[in-house]
């Protein structure tokens, strides 16, 4: 479940200012938090709900996936390579995009719910994983970026996108 997250920390890490460490391990622990709080979540709202939530949960991530790596393309594409910018990632972009990745995560809580397991033991050793996955991606793509500029931003964008649209096919044409 953390790959998703990764991608998208890759695309963060590509941005025009390069990320410091202390922002790679600010993304690790919003990634992880929403992705530890998604299952229990999913198990919360069990059964009942879950034919609503995963009636939508794949939209809601598409959409989310779509705006966020739309702008990023968008951003790449409109700035010129010798133009030095502040980091435009906000906070909303940040959880959006942390919400978006983190959707099947909610899933996968509600069929925890039919199971005999801790939860909460299940849930902490996502949101570490995603975490630690999360971080590395952010300094990865800082890497990337300085490498090759824009190009890896808008990379990082379209990987969004394609990852949104991966996940809305998936639901879609599962049997």
């Amino acid at each position: 479940m953390s790959v998703d997250a990764l991608i998208a920390a890759l695309g963060r890490g590509a941005s025009p200012v390069r990320p410091t460490l202390s922002q790679a391990v600010r993304t690790g622990l919003v990634f992880g938090i929403v992705e530890m709080l998604t299952p229990i979540i999913g198990w919360a709202l069990g059964v009942a709900a879950s034919q609503y939530i995963q009636a939508i949960d794949h939209w809601v991530a598409f959409i989310l996936l779509t705006a966020v790596g739309g702008r990023m393309t968008i951003h790449a594409l409109s700035r010129k390579d010798t133009a030095r910018e502040e980091n435009s990632s906000s906070a909303f972009g940040l959880l959006a995009t942390a919400v978006g990745t983190s959707l099947d995560a909610m899933a996968v809580g509600v069929s925890l719910a039919f199971l005999n397991v801790n939860i909460f033991v299940i849930a902490a050793a996502i949101g570490l994983a995603t975490m630690v996955m999360s971080t590395g991606g952010m300094l990865a793509g800082r890497y990337l970026g300085a490498r090759f500029g824009r190009y890896a931003e808008i990379v990082g964008g379209l990987a969004l996108i394609g990852l949104g649209a991966k996940i809305l096919f998936d639901h879609l044409l599962a049997p």
